[in-house]
């Protein structure tokens, strides 16, 4: 007897993104732990050497967490007002933090003690940040200054005062400890020489500028301010170099990921977006539950850390797979046979067969049942989940003409079921042909006798009809805009021939001639 022929059930593919190598790396990292602050979360900046702690500003303190437990480590809270801005040094021993006050501090991590203060602004001081050299910090205020200070001496040692609004955004060159950057609401970036105490490149932003960041190499600088990222050339005199625009809201802090591979980018859209340092294409986006006023990782990759405007700090750490210890052994059945002549002693492996399961749907259509085949596929859980084994059965009954005996003589609990999927699969494009079939079936058996059916059965029916002159009309505007699109192509490319004939023809082509041309092919 040969084997069952079961339904042919047709697998469509699914529009998904592509699995990339990125989008596996960023999603390596675990469930976030959700810290709560008081008061936004302004700065977050992570200790250049291990073990990667990390720095978090948000009210009158900075709160340096340790990244393996996310707990507080240290606690710098010596601030009468809002601190600003806490950012480690490049050997991760002190930390300077502006703040309300006007005033920069500069702390021992270790021991928490305050250990200088540089007076002179006039306005809170945002950011401030340590020089490659270690021995100045740079500071930037909404006095609409930029200032440098001397460690050791705890005096001034340049000031820069072109901007003519709040400074909210600074960095210094990674390669030269003379080189600051200063981003401004009045939407330019400033370079500023400290050698020469002087501008050396301007550039316009044409938004007000909440974050700037430095390449590696020093000659390639970013700024973030509305819904915008660029990219300028320092070495070529401020040359634009790109537009990233991938946020539909403020973007309010950049920072580098993955051996200043990656550059972050966090919003107020409660996004962070990934992108290639190399061609600045998105590779990944991860989405947080409110707005975002910070971001940074750790110089491992180990930790990623976002701040939120209602003081969460989400600290998501990388997952490590642990390989078993032993591996499992497979599990084998044996068949012992004795000494026999011509059967050597030994152990013989009998192969499991693989049993041929059945689903309920074959195994009713292989007794001809139509009706429980039918029902058995339109389930709830089918319909939502596989909706393509209910067409593949639908299909199927009309190969054996047997849709018909399937759908008559029901009663109004099982029309619901089957009106409730040609109201949900009549608008998509993979099941349309079968369903329409399908639906003029229905209609020629139950025309008549609508009305002896309960009035939630009528109400689908009206719904069903509704979404098929939905379908109807948007089928006929579709094929009205593609008319419409061949013409325009079809009368842009006659003209751009007739107006490269008239190049080469030189001086007898008349421009009225073309115009002419060109307008009865539109028109037509």
């Amino acid at each position: 007897m040969s084997a069952f022929k079961k339904a042919n059930v047709k697998i469509y593919s699914k529009n998904e993104q592509t699995l990339t190598s990125d989008n596996i790396y960023w999603k390596q990292f675990g469930v976030p732990v959700l810290l709560k602050e008081f008061g936004p979360i302004d700065y977050i900046d992570f200790s250049p050497v291990e073990p990667y702690h990390f720095a978090v500003t948000c009210s009158v303190r900075v709160q340096v967490y340790n990244p393996i437990t996310r707990t507080v480590w240290k606690n710098l809270s010596k601030f009468r007002e809002a601190a600003y801005g806490g950012s480690f040094r490049s050997d991760g021993r002190l930390l300077c933090a502006g703040g309300e006050e006007s005033i920069i501090r500069m702390f021992d991590v270790g021991s928490k003690s305050q250990l200088r203060i540089f007076k002179g602004h006039s306005a809170p001081v945002h950011r401030c940040h340590f020089t490659p050299d270690n021995t100045h910090i740079a500071s930037f205020s909404d006095d609409k200054t930029v200032r440098l200070w001397d460690i050791p001496s705890e005096k001034q040692v340049s000031i820069f005062s072109d901007h003519q609004d709040y400074v909210r955004a600074g960095a210094v060159n990674p390669s030269s400890p003379d080189i600051l950057l200063s981003g401004s609401y009045d939407r330019f970036v400033r370079m500023y020489d400290t050698r020469t105490n002087g501008q050396v490149l301007r550039v316009d932003h044409e938004a007000p500028v909440e974050s700037i960041l430095f390449l590696p190499s020093g000659g390639i600088f970013l700024s973030a301010g509305g819904t915008e990222i660029r990219v300028w050339d320092a070495i070529a005199g401020g040359r634009l170099l790109a537009k990233i625009s991938q946020h539909h809201k403020t973007v309010t802090c950049l920072a580098l990921a993955s051996g200043n591979k990656r550059l972050l980018s966090s919003s107020l859209d409660r996004h962070v977006k990934i992108y290639d340092i190399s061609n600045y294409q998105v590779v990944h986006t991860l989405d947080y539950p409110n707005a975002l006023l910070s971001v940074a990782a750790s110089a491992d990759d180990e930790t990623l850390v976002a701040g939120m405007v209602d003081g969460l700090v989400s600290v998501s750490r990388r997952e490590t797979k642990v390989l078993p210890s032993k591996r499992e052994r497979q599990k084998v059945s044996y068949k012992y046979v004795s000494d026999q002549v011509g059967f050597p002693t030994a152990d013989v492996v009998v192969s499991d067969t693989a049993r041929e399961t059945m689903s309920k749907s074959d195994n009713f259509l292989r007794k001809f049942q139509y009706s429980r085949a039918l029902d058995s596929v339109l389930l709830p859980y089918v319909i939502s989940k596989n909706p393509h084994v209910t067409v593949a059965v639908l299909q199927e009954l009309m190969r054996r003409k047997g849709l018909r005996a399937a759908l008559a003589g029901r009663d109004a609990k099982s029309l619901l079921s089957v009106l409730r999927f040609l109201c949900k699969y009549i608008g998509d494009h993979r099941y349309t042909r079968t369903v329409t079939d399908v639906t003029n079936i229905l209609l020629d058996i139950y025309g008549g006798t609508w009305d002896k059916f309960p009035p939630n059965v009528c109400q689908l029916v009206h719904t069903l009809s509704a979404r098929a002159r939905d379908e109807v009309a948007l089928t006929q505007d579709l094929a009205s805009l593609e008319g419409m699109m061949e013409i325009l192509l079809a009368g842009s490319s006659i003209g751009a021939s007739v107006g490269n004939n008239a190049i080469q023809s030189g001086p007898t082509w008349q421009p009225s001639q073309l115009a002419q041309e060109t307008f009865v092919v539109n028109v037509s």
